[in-house]
Order: C-alpha cells, then structure tokens, then sequence
C-alpha cells in the first residue's frame, strides 16, 4: 500500500487482485465455459450456495413447506469458489452470475427470476404467503425488504471484505464501514425494540432478508469473530429476533441447504427430497 497513490486517468487490471476471492474476479460478465444447469423432478429449480443471499431463498422455500404449500424444490450447489456462476447455463439463468438464481418450469415458458429480493417477492406472490394482506404492514414489509437491498452491501462487500478476506488490513477501509455498519445494526435495534418482526407482528420476506446477514453477524455467525468487534452485544433486540427466527424448523433446515463449511452433518450439498435432511448430509455420504 503506498500513501502517494494517484489513480490513472483510465484504470486497467494489474492480474489477480488479491484475497479470498481474487480468483474469480474479473471486470467483465458473461460466461467463461460451456455448462448446462442440471434439472430436477420439481418445478422450482434453485441454483445456490450458502451465502447470507443463498440463505433467504432457501429458508422462504423451506418455510413455505412447513406452511403446507406446494413449494417443492430441487436445490443444486453452484460452487463459485469455482467459477461455476460463470458457466453458460448459469449465465443464462441470472446474467449477473451471482447466486442465488431460479428457474420457475412451473410456468409456460420456464421463467427465470435472478437478484434474492426479486426471488422471495416472486415466491410469496406465486404463493400468497409471507407477504401481508394489509397494506400498511405490505408496505412496511416493502420497506425493509429494499433497506436490505440497499444496506447489506456495506455489510458484506464492506464491511466483511475488509475486515475478514482483504488480502491487507487497511484501517480507513475497516473503520469506514465498521461505523457504517454499526450503523444499520443500530437502525435495525430501534425498531425491533417496538417490533416482534420487521413488518410488525407478522413474520416476513423481509424478516427473511435481513436475519441472514444481520441477525447472523449480531449472534457470532460471520466474519468470524466479527460480533466482538462490533461489540453486538449492545443490540439486544437484534438478538431477541435473531434468536427467535433461529429456532423455527424451517430456518434450520434452510440454513443447511447448498452448505458447504462447518459441521459436516449441517451440509446437505443438493436438497431434492424432504428427506435429504435426514439421509443425505455430508456426515452421512461420507460415511457411505
């Protein structure tokens, strides 16, 4: 790092730029291979990963299960460590090459639907659920729903990149969006200290949305020891939400789906069946 910098009139790439995901980094989009998505039995088909954004898609999806909806899916892992966000069936699914993306064979003709706030309005409305009836508590909904849009940028490509994966420690970078993230955690404390949920009484999309990145990162469960850092302890009704949310079957199983890191027998690759949870965790293929 040098303290002189001056940027060039016009930026060029100088190779790979460094940290976790310096791999696969690249200033232009479209696909850098030939490879057909795989197709299950069910009309859903979730093409993800474990993220926080992967997260949302699968939890809705689990969730409209357990409210005994015709919801089934078949979740297959799309390993972007790998560059498998950039193969020409992906590409064609989300030209964006971000996970999580979907594919509705439920409709005539198969209808893509790509960006995690698209996917669960998409789901709810396909379904009439977890998105309230009334107006102001939609609306509200709404609200938080796009604040996550906007918000958890600085969170994850911020505020976690800088601290957990940059290949440097840089102190404006990590202190810029350590107080912006502070923040939003601090917006989102406020208002669950009159709320029970993001749109009220209701449980959510939104909810839904945000648990993943904020809900996780006040309980210890990103960028490692990232809750001490932001001293999470003093967002206690975060907490309370995040705990509630937490102990819901279907958040536990959504969680699990297309993971791919810590406890082998919370990691179920693909997720076709409901008794994948039972039969086909990485604990029990491993052990085949």
């Amino acid at each position: 790092m040098s303290d002189d910098y001056t940027p060039p009139q016009v930026w060029s790439q100088k190779g790979a730029n460094g940290g976790q995901f310096s791999n696969i980094n690249r200033p232009v989009a479209g696909p850098t291979h030939d490879k057909d998505l795989p197709v299950g039995n069910h009309a859903l088909q979730l093409y993800s990963l474990a993220t926080p954004n992967g997260q949302k898609v699968t939890i809705m999806l689990e969730e409209l299960l357990e409210a005994g909806h015709d919801a089934g899916y078949d979740a297959w892992l799309i390993r972007i460590n790998e560059g498998d966000q950039f193969g020409s069936g992906f590409v064609a699914v989300n030209p964006n090459s971000k996970i999580p993306a979907l594919m509705d064979h439920g409709v005539t003709p198969p209808r893509r639907v790509f960006e995690s706030g698209s996917i669960l309005l998409y789901l709810a409305e396909k379904f009439g659920a977890f998105l309230p009836a009334d107006p102001a508590a939609r609306t509200e909904a709404m609200n938080w729903l796009f604040w996550q849009m906007g918000s958890a940028p600085f969170l994850g490509g911020g505020f976690g990149h800088f601290y957990a994966y940059a290949p440097v420690k840089v102190e404006y970078a990590i202190d810029r969006y350590t107080m912006e993230a502070k923040r939003q955690l601090d917006v989102l404390n406020r208002h669950l200290a009159d709320n029970r949920f993001m749109a009220g009484e209701e449980y959510s999309i939104a909810d839904m949305a945000i648990w993943p990145w904020y809900g996780q990162v006040v309980a210890g469960k990103l960028y490692g020891d990232a809750a001490t850092f932001l001293d999470a302890g003093i967002y206690g009704h975060v907490r309370r939400w995040h705990d509630e949310i937490a102990a819901r079957p279907a958040v536990q199983r959504g969680i699990m789906v297309n993971k791919t890191s810590g406890e082998p027998s919370q990691q179920l690759w693909e997720r076709h069946d409901a008794s994948d949870f039972q039969t086909r965790t990485q604990d029990k293929i491993g052990a085949e």
